[in-house]
């Protein structure tokens, strides 16, 4: 899959790997204190880590192919945790009333080249996984994204 995200979403190329969204946008790296940090680590300690598998795929519109987790209830939670701590940061800066957890496969691609690729991934359908942390990713001022710290979940 990681040939067809370099291949059809633009982050991929800037250095964002395989991921389902906590929280986008949050705030700048300039603003990242270790107070913020630390509230970070401990909202992430009190979610256990977990098993879970990506299932189908699905679209939003007809601009971007995902894959959606059977842990939607449990990624949805850690996305409000994070919004709840940080209510200047609301998902997507408030643009959407329902923040759906998905692993974006393209984004704005050239819809032949999706589709192509949704029945590609489909028969590697279910991905199982286990999370076991989250990564906060920033910005550099090249464009490029970089992982700036991992929170551990608990085991």
């Amino acid at each position: 899959m990681g040939e067809l995200r370099r291949e059809l979403d633009p982050v991929a190329q800037l250095g964002v790997p395989a991921h389902v969204t906590v929280l986008f946008p949050f705030m700048p790296a300039d603003e990242l204190t270790d107070e913020v940090l630390l509230s970070l680590a401990g909202l992430f300690r009190a979610v256990p880590s977990f098993r879970h598998s990506f299932v189908r795929t699905g679209w939003f519109g007809e601009d971007v192919l995902w894959l959606a987790s059977n842990a939607d209830t449990i990624l949805r939670s850690m996305t409000g945790l994070v919004a709840d701590a940080f209510p200047n940061y609301p998902p997507y800066e408030g643009e959407f009333d329902d923040v759906v957890p998905h692993l974006t496969i393209g984004d704005r691609g050239p819809r032949d080249a999706m589709r192509v690729a949704e029945q590609k991934v489909q028969p590697h359908l279910p991905i199982q996984t286990i999370t076991r942390e989250v990564t906060l990713l920033v910005e550099q001022p090249s464009g490029r994204w970089e992982a700036a710290e991992s929170f551990a979940l608990a085991d």
